[in-house]
């Protein structure tokens, strides 16, 4: 037998002299069963609820059943070398994200990791998926407004900086667009965009990415993503992925507005899920905790009190409903969660009105005092006058015999409603949308041809830059209409309109 060279005989003494032989406790459990992501183990009797489950091999896993005869675990990832009998282990750790400054500008998925291509993000502080709602006396009332660019929203569906607004109607209503262009309009810089994607498709990201990074937006832009093809649990974590990443810049006392496109397949994953935990169904086949699900997410999104930071989550969550049934169950839960809706209505989308905003249904209840008081003086009256307008319609289609008012009040709401209209890549500054509105509610669009309005928007637009530029800057700085103000719109918007008889009606020529 040959003996143990001296130098190795050494190293071999200081390595065992060295060893820490002190014993490690490890809570370790035994795979039971494991079957479409859903992992029953045995042993692990002190699992937290939300903890971190190492499955081996890099995998993670999050605790979510908590039974006396064992724990239910949701797989994170694919994980194809779990076999029953398998040891799994607790982390001790609840899960979290990984957040810097340089995540501006990425695309993240449910566990924080870049899918851009680009390199990682080293992480400054890791910030919890779950957290408890700030409290009443660490909030302040909404009072600033969050500008989407759209006229129609600004003008009658006014959002204020801390608020949630739900959005909602059918498919392909454009509920996402209005929602980019929100984002698309915060060109100032001022406000940090998260974008959490649940359940899309690649290709969908894929043209938002686009469209986003040619106007610039993706600067100051987010994107969370768990599309279609990956695991339920990662589309249930995407939203509090988002979430934690909109609270690390809140700490910092910055305004964030945040987009869940859409909460609906979010509660489809969590119900998938729910149900495969074999937790007991209730209505629609959702599980009981389902409201909770969504309300501990949105009452996250506030604004603080300057004491504790001053800054703000506004979100705008998207709900998709099924031939306009508002009264479904998801719809409704989050409807009585938010502070108002925007809804979306197939039938005016077809009849080419977009945004396709019922102003009937849609309703704002806090954003009017974070409304600009110029907006609010020229467009006070705008919402009863186009409600009026759609019943006058509804009743003349019955009548051909109208008398000079009722046809003067009609034409009128053909105009107004014709000025609503823009496109969602078209966000307008709340100066430009009050000279505007401003000209359709006094009357000065009634003589301009129905179908030459929106020529018509875009040629006044360029002439108040042109030649009243000072007037559009005192009307942002002020942000309100003063007499001399309205007398000086009442004759720029007289003098445009004979410059361009071209534009208007035969009689009015």
């Amino acid at each position: 037998m040959n003996k143990l060279s001296p130098s190795f005989s050494e190293s071999l003494k200081e390595l065992i002299q060295d060893a820490d032989l002190s014993p490690q406790s490890e809570s370790v459990g035994t795979v039971e069963s494991f079957g479409d992501g859903i992992i029953e183990v045995s042993g692990l009797d002190s699992a937290q609820i939300s903890e971190l489950i190492d499955l081996g091999q890099g995998e993670f896993g999050l605790a979510l059943n908590l039974k006396k005869e064992g724990v239910g675990i949701v797989a994170l990832g694919h994980v194809m070398h779990l076999r029953a009998g398998s040891t799994v282990k607790r982390t001790g750790r609840v899960l979290s994200v990984g957040v810097a400054d340089s995540i501006l500008g990425r695309t993240i998925d449910s566990l924080g990791q870049v899918i851009d291509g680009g390199n990682p993000i080293k992480p400054k502080r890791f910030m919890p998926l779950e957290k408890i709602a700030p409290g009443v006396i660490r909030r302040k009332s909404v009072s600033v407004p969050m500008h989407t660019g759209i006229k129609a929203i600004d003008a009658m569906i006014p959002i204020g900086r801390g608020q949630r607004e739900l959005i909602i109607g059918d498919r392909s209503t454009g509920k996402t667009a209005i929602a980019l262009g929100t984002i698309l309009n915060q060109t100032a810089g001022d406000v940090v965009c998260v974008y959490v994607s649940i359940g899309q498709k690649r290709a969908s990201l894929a043209q938002i990415t686009q469209v986003l990074t040619e106007r610039s937006a993706m600067d100051h832009t987010i994107i969370v993503s768990a599309s279609a093809s990956d695991t339920a649990a990662a589309q249930y974590l995407a939203p509090y992925t988002g979430q934690a990443v909109a609270e690390y810049f809140l700490d910092q006392g910055k305004d964030v507005l945040i987009i869940f496109d859409d909460l609906t397949k979010h509660a489809q994953a969590y119900r998938e899920i729910s149900l495969l935990l074999r937790r007991p169904s209730g209505r629609e086949a959702y599980p009981g905790d389902v409201f909770y699900l969504h309300s501990r997410l949105l009452e996250r999104a506030c604004r603080l009190d300057d004491k504790y930071g001053g800054g703000s989550i506004t979100a705008l969550p998207i709900i998709e409903t099924q031939a306009g049934d508002v009264s479904a169950y998801i719809p409704t839960n989050v409807i009585s969660i938010t502070d108002g809706q925007i809804y979306l209505e197939t039938d005016l989308f077809n009849a080419g009105m977009k945004p396709a905003i019922n102003i009937g249904l849609s309703v704002s209840r806090v954003g009017s005092s974070a409304q600009l008081k110029s907006t609010k003086q020229v467009a006070g009256t705008m919402k009863l006058d186009l409600a009026q307008f759609r019943e006058l319609e509804a009743f003349s289609q019955f009548s051909s015999d109208l008398d000079e008012k009722t046809k003067a009040q009609l034409d009128r709401g053909i105009r107004v409603n014709a000025i609503l209209k823009q496109g969602w890549d078209q966000p307008l500054k709340p100066e430009e949308q009050v000279v505007i509105i401003f000209a359709a509610v006094k009357g000065y669009l009634d003589p301009v041809e129905e179908k030459a309005i929106t020529e018509w928007e875009q040629l006044y637009i360029k002439y108040m830059h042109s030649n009243h530029r000072k007037l559009l800057s005192e009307i942002k700085n002020q942000a309100k209409l003063t007499e001399d103000i309205d007398q000086e719109l009442h004759q720029i918007v007289k003098t445009f309109n004979s410059l361009h008889p071209e534009l208007m009606l035969e009689q009015s020529k």
